[in-house]
């Protein structure tokens, strides 16, 4: 097991109730992920849910190609406890294509997006197929109220992200993971999904605690959500990325509303309807 995934410091307080007092901060440590014993990638996380985290961005990224995961693994190269449980090996057997490293190290905030434009992806991903998810206000609140019930970890130090997977239709939230860094949460719960044997995650929705980067439609793109929901704001790229794929946008999640970007209010209204 990795270690903790929370620390606790000592520190001062300002204002009311000033003084000395312990709080809980989340762990922040580097993963490197490899495949077929190629490094891969090494990206800031939050440990924990690891295997699930080293499978779902080699299938993010397009590392895997089709190929079956057959095993998952700490290290490969000695025992775990040497690099203190910050190494997984990804293995298909040598099925996937041996993959070009991304030498450079990520940070909590910024992922490991290795494609450049939204025709770079077309290349390995289809537009997904059938009419749009149609968007239901109550349903995304309630899964949005679910997700954050289930952030022990956000709880505990109030700056975690989390991602979930959900019902559109009904908003029941059936998987949520937390990781300081968004896109680590959504590999984590596409790793699940795929060594679940449940990708493409077809007509399921994708619930992100924070905004909806270009990063995150991809990788929504690349797990088959017909709908990604976030707290906050889209980028421009995020949209376009959004109504190219066929993926249901919304943003700015709250119970009052939220804004749908994509696919355009035409075509929404005509899925409603």
């Amino acid at each position: 097991m990795a270690r903790g995934r929370t620390t606790t410091v000592l520190t001062t307080r300002l204002g009311t109730g000033a003084g000395a007092r312990p709080d809980r901060l989340v762990v922040e440590e580097p993963l490197e992920v490899r495949l077929d014993d190629h490094v891969v990638a090494t990206t800031m996380r939050t440990p924990g849910h690891d295997y699930e985290l080293a499978v779902g961005f080699c299938h993010t990224e397009g590392l895997l190609a089709g190929a079956p995961v057959r095993s998952v693994r700490y290290c490969g190269t000695g025992p775990a406890m040497q690099t203190a449980f910050n190494v997984v090996s990804v293995s298909t057997g040598g099925a996937a294509p041996a993959p070009a490293a991304r030498l450079q190290r990520t940070t909590s905030s910024c992922g490991i997006c290795g494609t450049a434009s939204i025709d770079a992806l077309l290349e390995r991903l289809a537009p997904l197929k059938g009419p749009p998810v149609a968007p239901d206000l109550p349903a995304l609140g309630r899964a949005a109220a679910e997700a954050r019930a289930r952030q022990e970890l956000f709880e505990a130090t109030g700056s975690i992200h989390a991602a979930a997977v959900f019902d559109p239709g009904t908003g029941a939230v059936s998987l949520v993971r937390e990781d300081i860094g968004r896109h680590n949460a959504v590999d984590k719960v596409v790793g699940r999904l795929l060594l679940d044997g449940g990708l493409p995650a077809t007509g399921r929705g994708l619930f992100v605690s924070g905004r909806a980067s270009f990063e995150i439609v991809e990788k929504a793109w690349a797990a088959g959500f017909g709908l990604v929901a976030a707290v906050s704001g889209p980028s421009a790229l995020a949209v376009e990325t959004a109504r190219t794929a066929g993926i249901t946008l919304v943003g700015f999640l709250r119970p009052a509303g939220a804004n749908v970007y994509a696919p355009e209010p035409s075509i929404i209204s005509r899925a409603a309807g």
